[in-house]
């Protein structure tokens, strides 16, 4: 290669890279611009600064991912729930957490090879299989915490809220921070309607990837770095430990509630737990036992949130 072509080569990749830099900056100075998503300060326990309650899966373990587990959860005062969506073989958003119909329905085999009419005997505890879209409806109050389990579900999951214009009702989580990019990619590709409320202020969660960079990152003090420059998200959803390693730390609450970042801890099924991670000062629990959260709750004064 000439010495021209080698100096035109460099110049090239400088821009590229100072590309990448301006917009890596533009970014973080929308990010600092944006108020929190509605999803987060809009509700009856955040508007009184509450912690929040997050019936995971809804209220009734034997019946998940149901209308009935998430009608028993609202009656029991939550108003946030946690679910798992994943996507059929016609493209219908269903709300069920394993990749396999095994474990706790009547039916066999993956969920992604069925169609929805396939799966029309398939119940859950005798409750039938439920699509997104019917819990929206079904539930209009309710705040709803979604687990992308798979990328199909990701463009599948805007394109509902687009037509629901339910933008200020979920937040959208995933185990796999690429789903979540992917889905805030099909959210910039609805554009912006003219509303209230729209695609840019829909909350999420951050991943596996984004919470080992906070774990490992922020003893170093770059907590809030990585909020401003690397993190596009609103909250963090963790476990009390991941493994030998704790995760859900009074350190890791002060620092990530420092950088904006609200903190909820999943899932929490004792009571001594849920009252130790409210003196840390989280800012939800995702929990199985929607009447021992609901009781830890009434003694603080904090219950029903809805």
């Amino acid at each position: 290669m000439s010495l021209t072509s080698r100096l035109t080569s460099g110049l090239s990749s400088t821009r590229d890279a100072a590309g990448r830099v301006r917009a890596s900056v533009q970014r973080a100075v929308e990010r600092s611009r944006r108020t929190p998503p509605p999803y987060l300060t809009d509700s009856l326990p955040a508007r009184n600064g509450w912690p929040v309650g997050f019936a995971h899966r809804g209220a009734d373990v034997r019946r998940e991912n149901t209308l009935a587990a998430f009608q028993a959860a609202v009656d029991a005062g939550f108003t946030c729930l946690e679910l798992d969506v994943r996507t059929t073989a016609d493209g219908e958003l269903v709300v069920f957490h394993d990749g396999t119909l095994d474990r706790v329905s009547t039916g066999r085999g993956r969920l992604r090879d069925h169609t929805w009419e396939q799966l029309a005997d398939v119940t859950v505890g005798g409750e039938p299989l439920l699509r997104f879209t019917e819990l929206l409806t079904a539930l209009p109050e309710a705040r709803l915490n979604v687990d992308l389990k798979d990328r199909a579900s990701a463009p599948a999951l805007a394109r509902i809220l687009a037509e629901h214009d339910a933008w200020d009702r979920v937040l959208v989580a995933s185990f796999h921070d690429s789903r979540r990019r992917l889905f805030r990619r099909a959210l910039a590709d609805l554009g912006h309607p003219d509303r209230a409320y729209g695609p840019e202020q829909v909350a999420t969660s951050g991943g596996a990837a984004a919470i080992a960079a906070l774990v490992l990152l922020g003893p170093l003090g770059l907590t809030g770095w990585l909020r401003r420059y690397a993190l596009d998200v609103d909250c963090v959803q963790v476990p009390v430990r991941h493994g030998l390693v704790p995760v859900a730390t009074t350190d890791f609450v002060r620092r990530c509630r420092a950088a904006g970042l609200p903190v909820h801890v999943w899932v929490v099924d004792e009571p001594d737990q849920m009252e130790r991670l409210l003196e840390m000062g989280v800012d939800g629990i995702m929990t199985d036992r929607a009447d021992a959260l609901a009781e830890v709750f009434t003694r603080r004064g904090i219950w029903p949130q809805r």
